[in-house]
C-alpha cells in the first residue's frame, strides 16, 4: 500500500509541475462531459415536456375536427349533389358516435368562437368554448374554485359560464368571480367556476388544445342557444349572402359545420388505432362521403414526437460520446509523449529499485487524475450549460443524477483506458536503455 500511495503522490507531483499541458490534456475529456450532460439534460427535458402533453391532451383522446373548404368547386365535379352534401359536424354524429361504437368511453363536443368580454370598464379578447362537463375530466382540467354545469344548465342551455385563472386576475383584479356577471359578446353570462391555470406550449394546437390562457367556457346547448348554431339558416346569413358583405370571410361562409371539434375517449390505449378506423368509416357515412373532417390521435402523434425526439438525441449523444472518445485520445497521445521526454525519470526510478508494476501505476494514475479532474470540471461546465440553453432558448433541460454519474464514470474510465497503453510503454523501458538516450 505504501508504494502504491507513493506511486500516486509521484503521478500527482508530476501533474502539478505540467500545469498548462494537463490543462490542454483535459480539455477533450472536459468538454466531451460537458456536452453529454447537455444532451442528456435537453433529452430528458423534451421526455418531461412529452409526458406533460400526454397529461394534458388527456388519456386515450381522439380529435375530430372539420375540413372547411374555402372553395366548393375544389370538390369533384363528377359527384352528385347528393353525394357532395354533407351536414357537417353535428350534435347527431355525437350521439351516433356513443350508439354504435363499443370501444367509446365518453364523446364531448365543442363550439369555438372569438369574442370581447367586458365587465366595469374592462375588456379582454376571449375564446368562447361551448362543451359538456366531461370536457374537464378529458383534458385534466382542475377548478381552484366553484363547481361544473349541473344538469339544469346544462339541459336548458342556461347563460353561465367557467372562466380561467387568467381571467380572474386581468378581469376580477384576481378576487372570487363565483356569482357574478360578465358580458361576453352580446350576452351575460353568470361565473358558476374558474379553472387552475393551464400550462401549454407551442405543439398544443397540433394535438387539439386551445392555446389560450382567457378562455371562457359555456355549456354546449348555451353557445347553440344564445351565440351560434351553425345547423341552422337564420335571417341575418341569409341577408348576409344576398348582400355578399365582404366584412364576412369565405372560410366563414363556408363552415356549415355545427360543431368545431369533438372530443373522443377510447376505453383502452390499443384500441385507439382500430376505434380511428372505425370512426373515419362512420362519420364519412353519415357524411354522405364528403371529406369534410379530419380525425387526430394525439397520443399517436406524441408517440412518433417522442420516437423522433430520441433519434435526434441518441445522435446528438453519439456526437457527444465521440468528443469524450477524442480527449481520450487526447490523452494518450500527450501520455506518449511525456513517456519519451520522461525516459531518465523511469530509468532513475527502476534504477532504485522501482518494479514495471510501479511505473505503469505512476503513469496510468496520471492519466486517471487528468480525467478524473477534467470528469469534474466538466460536470460542472454540463450543469451551467444546460441551464444556459433553458435560460436563452426556453428549452426544458433536466439534469439526472444518473446521466452525472454515468458520464464522469465513462470519463474516468477513458482516461485509464487510453492511460494503459502509454504506461505499459514506460514501465516495459530498460532502465541501461533509459539513461543511455539521457
Amino acid at each position: 500500500m505504501n508504494r502504491f500511495l507513493l506511486d500516486i503522490t509521484i503521478a500527482l507531483e508530476a501533474i502539478l509541475a505540467n500545469k498548462v499541458k494537463t490543462i490542454l490534456t483535459a480539455l477533450g475529456i472536459i468538454f466531451g462531459v460537458a456536452a453529454v450532460i447537455t444532451m442528456l439534460a435537453i433529452g430528458n427535458g423534451a421526455r418531461q415536456e412529452i409526458m406533460n402533453q400526454m397529461k394534458m391532451v388527456g388519456v386515450n383522446n381522439i380529435i375530430v375536427q372539420p375540413v372547411i373548404e374555402s372553395n366548393e368547386e375544389e370538390q369533384n365535379d363528377n359527384q352528385s349533389q347528393a353525394k357532395r352534401f354533407s351536414p357537417g359536424l353535428t350534435l347527431k354524429d355525437v350521439a351516433a358516435i356513443k350508439d354504435v361504437l363499443p370501444s367509446v368511453e365518453q364523446v364531448c363536443p365543442q363550439v369555438i368562437q372569438n369574442k370581447t368580454l367586458i365587465r366595469q370598464g374592462k375588456s379582454s379578447r376571449v375564446k368562447v368554448i361551448g362543451t359538456a362537463n366531461n370536457y374537464f375530466n378529458l383534458f385534466n382540467k382542475e377548478l381552484s374554485e366553484g363547481s361544473f354545469f349541473n344538469s339544469y344548465q346544462i339541459e336548458h342551455g342556461q347563460p353561465v359560464c367557467i372562466v380561467t385563472d387568467q381571467i380572474k386576475v386581468s378581469i376580477f383584479n384576481n378576487q372570487s368571480p363565483i356569482g357574478k356577471e360578465i358580458k361576453c359578446g352580446d350576452i351575460w353570462l353568470r361565473v358558476v367556476g374558474v379553472v387552475e391555470k393551464p400550462v401549454l406550449d407551442e405543439n398544443s394546437s397540433d394535438l387539439g388544445l386551445v392555446r389560450a390562457n382567457q378562455v371562457v367556457y359555456v355549456p354546449v346547448q348555451t353557445m347553440l342557444l344564445r351565440y351560434v348554431n351553425r345547423a341552422l339558416v337564420t335571417k341575418k346569413e341569409i341577408e348576409a349572402e344576398e348582400d355578399e358583405e365582404e366584412n364576412t370571410s369565405e372560410v366563414e361562409k363556408k363552415n356549415y359545420h355545427q360543431l368545431d371539434k369533438v372530443i373522443v375517449q377510447v376505453n383502452k390505449s390499443e384500441k385507439l388505432k382500430p376505434t380511428r378506423a372505425v370512426l373515419a368509416k362512420l362519420l364519412r357515412r353519415l357524411h354522405n362521403d364528403v371529406d369534410d373532417i379530419e380525425i387526430i390521435v394525439p397520443e399517436l402523434l406524441l408517440q412518433q414526437q417522442q420516437k423522433t425526439r430520441d433519434i435526434f438525441n441518441l445522435v446528438l449523444g453519439a456526437i457527444a460520446g465521440i468528443s469524450l472518445l477524442v480527449g481520450g485520445i487526447g490523452i494518450m497521445n500527450i501520455m506518449l509523449a511525456t513517456v519519451m521526454e520522461r525516459f531518465k525519470e523511469i530509468g532513475i526510478r527502476m534504477a532504485v529499485g522501482a518494479r514495471k508494476r510501479d511505473i505503469l501505476t505512476q503513469f496510468v494514475a496520471e492519466a486517471a487524475l487528468i480525467s478524473f479532474s477534467g470528469g469534474i470540471i466538466g460536470v460542472i461546465l454540463g450543469i451551467i450549460s444546460s441551464h444556459f440553453v433553458t435560460t436563452v432558448t426556453g428549452i426544458i433541460t433536466i439534469v439526472s443524477g444518473w446521466s452525472v454519474i454515468i458520464s464522469f464514470g465513462i470519463s474516468v474510465a477513458i482516461g485509464i483506458i487510453f492511460g494503459y497503453m502509454p504506461a505499459r510503454k514506460a514501465a516495459t523501458q530498460d532502465p541501461i536503455v533509459s539513461l543511455r538516450s539521457e
